[in-house]
């Protein structure tokens, strides 16, 4: 197999008739499906491991904390790694720290093994979506990226809306270990088929390293992810001194990577690609996205098994078909972003999107879970309809050079929003809550509590609310990103 970065007749790969692209894809597909269904198939399985190795539950929760951290730390460095391994080298390479990971987990004969085996398949996981993102806009022209992002968007959604689902049906047929021991096989297949038939096709240029700027990342995105996932751990909540210290530690650390990042020739993570107006644009619709769709992912499973009284298996079921519809969408919502433009999906998406958190914020201890389906299957066809067309519409502005540095950027954002959002849309519950019993009459009053919780998913959702309303503004300023040159910054 050929493994070398010759000069090639085409600019993309998919406009070249003798090159198999389908095989390409398959590779990164099967490889990132996987990784990615493994980020959810374990949140069924905490309580058998409490259990099984007799830990509380702030112990084991670290297997989903520690997960997020992990990537948060790895995904920065991802844009030089791609600038120093060939396409094939380094998806090989991460599918095997996966796969030993996964290994690693399936034998472990205590929790911190399983441990150590988790947060080695993170690595591998944080490493993988910055490659696909990456190899898919080398690979095919701005013209026909929205169609393939769609697919990459069906695999993102898809694995982890079935993830609950079949880590269920596993732990009780089959016991935990078979979580990781399902997996083995498919990640090995991935590897024996990635090794056959994916080809490089980026560019080696073995920029310098600055072990400083890493260092700096690597504290900043860490302490930020932990110091917000810590925020739970105890009744102070933001005001514990191991949290906002954290906290601070990582901002400063962000703050001094940030700047230093623009004074190197050879940056870890080149923050240039904010000067592009369409890419900016993307990164603020992604952070408000995220940011409500954890409204709903976290909060209402709580609401619903709290005021609504559901199980967490009736919960999940509810929540499933708009996930799947989410994934189902994602291929459809990129054609229609390469024929007609980000615009036309953009606009009235952010508009059903805020209708959607309007409608949601106005839920009550007697609402119909018809009205909790239909609006989450409204939120997650609105989401497939503005995060990929405006991820594609984003990179398609940059030149080729930052490709690897623009999916970084974006591919860091997710673990850091996605640890802020559980923490803080949390908080704001909690405290709302607290502030209704505070002045209620009958404090520990079953149906006073019930009211408690309404209030406080009521307000978490008037925020996210907000929040889409900020969406739709900024709606109306997208516009169909041309290439920049391929060589030139502005």
């Amino acid at each position: 197999m050929k493994d070398d970065n010759e000069p090639k007749k085409y600019e993309f790969l998919a406009d070249d008739p003798k090159v198999k692209v389908m095989p390409i894809m398959l590779s990164l597909i099967i490889g990132t499906f996987f990784a990615v269904l493994n980020e959810t198939l374990l949140n069924i399985a905490l309580t058998s491991l409490m259990k099984e190795f007799n830990i509380t539950l702030p112990t084991v929760q670290w297997m989903a904390t520690g997960f997020m951290l992990v990537m948060a730390v790895v995904i920065p460095i991802s844009a030089i790694l791609l600038q120093w391994f060939t396409t094939r080298k380094l998806f090989l390479g991460t599918m095997i720290i996966f796969t030993i990971g996964t290994t690693i987990c399936a034998l472990a004969p205590n929790f911190p093994i399983l441990l150590v085996g988790r947060f080695t398949q993170a690595v591998g996981t944080g490493l993988l979506m910055p490659i696909i993102f990456n190899v898919f806009l080398l690979i095919y022209p701005p013209h026909k990226r929205g169609k393939i992002m769609g697919i990459i968007g069906l695999v993102i959604m898809f694995a982890p809306a079935i993830g609950p689902t079949l880590s269920g049906v596993i732990v009780e047929y089959l016991g935990w270990r078979y979580l990781f021991i399902i997996v083995i096989p498919f990640a090995l297949f991935s590897i024996v088929f990635a090794y056959k038939y994916l080809i490089n096709v980026s560019e080696v240029t073995k920029p310098k390293i600055d072990l400083l700027s890493i260092g700096l990342s690597t504290i900043g995105f860490g302490a930020i992810v932990y110091g917000f996932s810590s925020a739970g751990e105890s009744d102070a909540g933001f005001f514990s001194p191991k949290v906002y210290l954290t906290i601070i530690v990582g901002v400063i650390s962000i703050v001094l990577f940030s700047i230093r990042q623009f004074k190197l020739k050879d940056p870890v993570m080149d923050l240039r690609v904010f000067k592009y107006p369409m890419y900016t644009h993307a990164v603020f619709m992604f952070l408000i996205i995220i940011m409500a769709m954890f409204a709903s992912e976290i909060i209402l499973p709580i609401f619903m098994q709290g005021s609504l009284a559901l199980s967490a298996a009736t919960a999940g079921l509810i929540l499933l078909p708009g996930s799947l519809l989410n994934g189902a969408m994602s291929p459809f919502m990129g054609h229609l972003f390469d024929k007609y433009g980000p615009r036309v999906l953009m606009i009235p998406a952010t508009i059903v999107l805020a209708g959607t958190m309007f409608m949601m914020s106005r839920l009550t201890v007697d609402s119909s879970i018809w009205i909790i389906i239909i609006g989450y299957i409204l939120l997650m066809l609105s989401v497939s309809a503005i995060m990929m067309p405006a991820e594609t519409n984003g990179l398609n502005q940059l030149p080729k050079k930052l490709y690897p540095h623009g999916t970084a950027v974006m591919t860091t954002l997710q673990p850091v929003a996605g640890a802020i959002g559980v923490s803080v849309f949390i908080s704001i519950m909690n405290s709302r809550q607290l502030n209704f019993l505070n002045n209620a009459n009958q404090p520990q009053h079953p149906d006073t509590i019930d009211q408690a919780m309404v209030a406080g998913v009521s307000l978490v959702y008037l925020i996210a609310f907000v929040m889409a309303v900020i969406a739709v503004v900024l709606a109306f300023f997208v516009y169909r990103a041309k290439p920049t040159d391929m060589e030139d910054t502005p």
